[in-house]
């Protein structure tokens, strides 16, 4: 089996960190990376000792909230936001880290990455957030999509 490259093994942790979500939505993991060393996971999930959303039920589906709208109307945090709060926990710089996550950054995440000091994110889907992408390629963030199992990263 040919060794994974770097970008390969660390969205495979990535896709790992998100089993932990207890989200009945989506399941979405990050973790943030310098110099090829994990800094701090996150998956996206309710603040510590909360009830978790797969027991409680969902708020926004309840209220038939589409993806990608009214972020503030849920009970959990998205996985960047856990993964960035967690490395300030445990007092680890992530100026200039990359940030692998499953899925393409909201808008508040993206403005907590931006401020944070992240320089490039690695995601795998796409996510229905036009502010948010045209706010990564203004900070001059590097943003890349990165395609399937292949080993490499693409446009």
């Amino acid at each position: 089996m040919p060794r994974p490259s770097w970008d390969q093994y660390f969205m495979d942790i990535t896709r790992l960190v998100a089993t932990r979500s207890t989200c009945v939505r989506r399941q979405v993991g990050a973790i943030l990376v310098k110099d090829r060393n994990i800094l701090a996971t996150g998956y996206n999930g309710v603040p510590s000792g909360i009830g978790h959303c797969d027991a409680t039920g969902c708020l926004r589906e309840r209220l038939r909230i589409p993806s990608g709208e009214r972020h503030e109307l849920c009970r959990g945090l998205h996985a960047e936001q856990n993964a960035i709060v967690l490395a300030a926990r445990h007092g680890i710089n992530i100026d200039g880290a990359t940030l692998y996550a499953t899925t393409m950054p909201c808008i508040i995440c993206t403005k907590m990455i931006i401020n944070a000091g992240i320089r490039a994110i690695v995601y795998g889907e796409g996510y229905a957030d036009e502010l948010a992408r045209e706010m990564i390629t203004e900070s001059g963030i590097s943003a890349v999509h990165f395609v399937g199992n292949s080993g490499g990263a693409g446009p």
